[in-house]
């Protein structure tokens, strides 16, 4: 990717990458150890979030040059004429299993029948019950048992990650390999941190789950997008104008898949709250536009693009309560801790 945005841009190289730093497990937040206002804004949260997906060098100009708003009319031209139905497909037999998993009294021999159809997803889930993780004292002979050993909750995100992670990663094309990696990296952080705020304010646990993977699918498409065009050569790294402006065509190209994918109506109504830019209103979409941002700046804080201890505690005092936000912070720390640096 890094060779995709020189030529695009023909920025210079990044910095030799830094060992990551040992991140401390967080002690126990009180409503007094919270910071009273974010450590830093989310649109400079966002900023460093795409310039380390499209791996752009940092720049501090903020308005698009000319050569960046005939790129952007470019890149609008071209997702007219994007064609949703080239990401890759959803097995057929998902959504009838994602009703089926809503279903809290569907029984293990029923699951079974439905992954059954799907020799990939078959494979998937024995491969999962077989890890140290899942390992019981006898061996998995068969997929009832493995679908039972998981349990609903296990199997909705074996089943998410398993249909959503080679989606997110082709979807930036070959060309953009390190984006899709970072994308289903970000995609992993959102999810956890979505179902956590959803579980706060009511919401369905799976569908908090299903909404954090898929929001950036449309990040993946906008690489390709980018790939399509002619190099050029402008003198300086991206504004925060044009960053802002890809991520906005990421957004609604997000809605348009999940549209396309017939992904549940309450996931499909946060998709579209999320790119719209207004307070969301759904408990889902709430929960789903401050995931978004609490993973941004989780991964950030993993790759040194962002103080790994950063708050955004106060972010949306109209959405959550500060000490709630921070304990989701943490708990992402916690799942997410990075790499750590050798002894």
């Amino acid at each position: 990717m890094g060779n995709f945005w020189q030529r695009l841009f023909r920025s210079p190289p990044p910095a030799a990458k830094r060992t990551r730093p040992v991140v401390p497990r967080p002690a126990r937040v009180v409503e007094d150890d919270v910071p009273t206002e974010p450590d830093i804004p989310l649109t400079e949260v966002a900023d460093r979030f795409y310039r380390f997906v499209l791996d752009a060098p940092p720049g501090d100009r903020q308005e698009a040059s000319p050569f960046e708003q005939a790129t952007l009319k470019r890149l609008e031209l071209l997702s007219t004429r994007f064609d949703v139905r080239s990401l890759p497909r959803l097995p057929s037999v998902l959504p009838q299993l994602l009703r089926t998993l809503k279903n809290d009294n569907a029984g293990g021999g029923q699951l079974a029948k439905l992954v059954g159809r799907d020799p990939a997803m078959v494979g998937e889930v024995m491969r999962v019950t077989s890890s140290v993780y899942y390992r019981s004292a006898q061996p998995i002979t068969s997929l009832q048992q493995a679908v039972v050993l998981l349990g609903q909750e296990g199997l909705r995100r074996v089943l998410t990650q398993y249909v959503m992670k080679p989606i997110l990663q082709a979807s930036a094309g070959a060309p953009g390999q390190a984006a899709g990696e970072r994308l289903w990296e970000h995609a992993e952080r959102c999810a956890h941190a979505c179902a956590w705020l959803g579980r706060q304010n009511g919401g369905d646990n799976f569908e908090a789950y299903l909404a954090g993977t898929v929001c950036h699918t449309g990040a993946g498409a906008v690489v390709r997008l980018l790939d399509q065009m002619e190099p050029a050569s402008p003198p300086q790294p991206p504004s925060s104008a044009f960053l802002a402006a890809c991520g906005a065509l990421a957004a609604r190209l997000s809605l348009q898949a999940a549209r396309h994918w017939e992904l549940p109506l309450r996931v499909t109504e946060a998709l579209d709250e999320h790119q719209a830019g207004n307070p969301p209103v759904t408990p889902l979409g709430k929960a789903l536009v401050v995931a978004d941002y609490l993973a941004m700046a989780q991964l950030l804080g993993e790759h040194e693009r962002l103080p790994p201890e950063a708050s955004l505690a106060h972010s949306w005092p109209g959405l959550f309560a500060p000490a709630l936000v921070a304990r989701c912070q943490q708990d992402l720390r916690r799942h997410f801790p990075g790499e750590k640096a050798p002894a």
